[in-house]
């Protein structure tokens, strides 16, 4: 497997474990120590290993369903970084409305992976939600 295609199959296995809420999968995927940089769509970044890990287990005890379709997937790998940047194609459960229903988003994304002794592990983070319509000058 060549090093793009392990970053690959470390990017699918990230949004795998979001998934499925599976916190210890997720936390396995990190970086274990040190420097993490984790930006949840509209929130402030999140810094620090720990900190990062305490966050995906909030967002994924209010999450009770998400799914994503990934588009625009692009790999790049230099040296012992690598760098995914993509689409994210959101389909989540909806809340605050009467009925149950799903809710749909897209947000832009930049995965960071570190190569380290037990393979490539998330270092940074970054989904930024696409608020621009279609045709528009921005978000193109």
């Amino acid at each position: 497997m060549t090093a793009a295609e392990q970053v690959l199959a470390a990017n699918a296995g990230f949004y795998s474990a979001f998934e499925a809420g599976d916190l210890d999968a997720m936390q396995d995927l990190w970086v274990p120590d040190g420097h993490a940089v984790c930006i949840h769509p509209g929130w402030s970044p999140v810094v620090g290993a720990a900190a990062v890990r305490r966050s995906w287990a909030v967002v994924m005890a209010n999450t009770p369903y998400i799914q994503f379709i990934l588009t625009d997937v692009e790999t790049t790998v230099v040296g012992d970084v690598a760098s995914v940047t993509c689409t994210e194609n959101v389909l989540a459960a909806a809340e605050g409305q009467t009925e149950p229903g799903f809710s749909g988003g897209k947000a832009v994304t930049t995965n960071v992976f570190l190569l380290r002794p037990e393979g490539w592990r998330l270092w940074i983070h970054h989904a930024s939600p696409v608020l621009s319509k279609p045709g528009s000058d921005e978000g193109d």
